[in-house]
C-alpha cells in the first residue's frame, strides 16, 4: 500500500520548510558543516530512542523517518540511496572510500549493502559530524566494520597519509569511491586518488548532488573522458526528501586507457 508521500506508486510533489530553513543557513553550513538549528544532534538522539539497538535496517528506517517527519538532513536520502545501493550490489567491493560523512546515513546504506569481508573508509571534515556519525553507527551495530576519519583530501596530504599508511590504500586497492563532501572538491580529490594510482580497474565512483547544489566541472571532466577512462552514467532523481527539485547522481566505472570510441 503506497505511503502518504506516494500515490499510484510515484512520489507526491512536495518541498519541505526545514529544506528551505537548510538554504537560509547556507552560511553556517559552509563553515561548520551543520545547519545551525541542532538538527544533527536531534537526530543522533532521535536514533538512540527509536531505532533497535544493533538493527542496521531499523537504524536506516528511522533516519528516514526523522527526515521526512521532523527535518530534512543533506545526506544521500532514500530515493539516492537507491542508486548507491544498486550500485554497490552490482561492484561488489572489498574496500569503499565515502569522502563526506555528514550523520553517518550513506555509510549506513553503504555498509547494508557491500559483502560482509568488505571495510569502509569514510572522511569527514567537521569532528562534531564525524561524532554524531559514529554514535548512530555504532547504535546501528556497524562500528567495526567501518572506520569514519576526520580530515580532507585537500589538506596538504595527511589524510591522503593516513589512508595509505594505517588502511592500506596502494595501487589498485580501492573498488568503491561515493563523492557526498564540498562540490568543488569533487574533481579535484577524484584527481588526487586517480594520481595515487588507488582505483583499480573497474572501480566504481558514485557522485551525489551532481546538479544540486551542482558540480559542473566533475561532470564536464566524466563528459570529456567518456568512452577513454571513464564510462558514465547519469541518474535522474531529486534533492533528498522531497520531489520538486531535481538532481543528478552520476555513477562512473574507471577504465583507464579505453579506446575511445569512433
Amino acid at each position: 500500500m503506497p505511503s502518504l508521500r506516494e500515490i499510484g506508486g510515484r512520489r507526491l510533489p512536495f518541498l519541505r520548510w526545514s529544506a528551505v530553513r537548510m538554504v537560509f543557513g547556507g552560511r553556517h553550513l559552509l563553515r561548520h558543516w551543520q545547519v545551525g538549528d541542532g538538527r544533527e544532534a536531534a537526530l543522533a538522539a532521535y536514533v538512540a530512542e527509536r531505532a533497535r539497538p544493533g538493527d542496521l535496517d531499523d537504524a536506516i528506517r528511522v533516519v528516514d523517518e526523522f527526515c521526512y517527519e521532523r527535518s530534512v538532513m543533506m545526506n544521500v536520502g532514500d530515493e539516492k540511496g537507491e542508486i548507491l545501493d544498486a550500485a554497490i550490489r552490482r561492484t561488489q567491493p572489498r574496500r569503499l572510500l565515502e569522502l563526506g560523512t555528514y550523520c553517518g546515513y550513506s555509510a549506513l546504506r553503504t555498509t547494508r549493502a557491500m559483502p560482509r569481508d568488505a571495510r569502509l573508509l569514510s572522511v569527514e571534515l567537521s569532528a562534531a559530524n564525524a561524532a554524531i556519525a559514529r554514535r548512530i553507527l555504532d547504535h546501528a551495530g556497524v562500528g567495526d566494520r567501518l572506520t569514519v576519519i576526520v580530515g580532507t583530501l585537500g589538506d596538504g596530504g595527511t589524510t591522503l597519509g593516513t589512508l595509505e599508511e594505517q588502511h592500506g590504500f596502494g595501487e589498485g586497492a580501492l573498488h568503491f569511491v561515493f563523492l557526498d563532501h564540498a562540490k568543488d572538491a569533487y574533481l579535484p580529490d577524484l584527481e588526487r586518488i586517480v594520481e595515487r594510482g588507488w582505483l583499480r580497474p573497474g572501480a566504481v565512483v558514485v557522485a551525489d548532488n551532481v546538479k544540486v547544489p551542482g558540480a559542473p566541472r566533475y561532470r564536464a571532466y566524466m563528459r570529456d573522458h567518456e568512452g577513454r577512462d571513464w564510462r558514465t552514467v547519469e541518474h535522474p532523481t531529486h534533492v533528498e526528501y522531497q520531489t520538486l527539485i531535481k538532481d543528478l547522481v552520476l555513477e562512473s566505472e574507471y577504465r583507464p586507457g579505453s579506446p575511445r570510441p569512433a
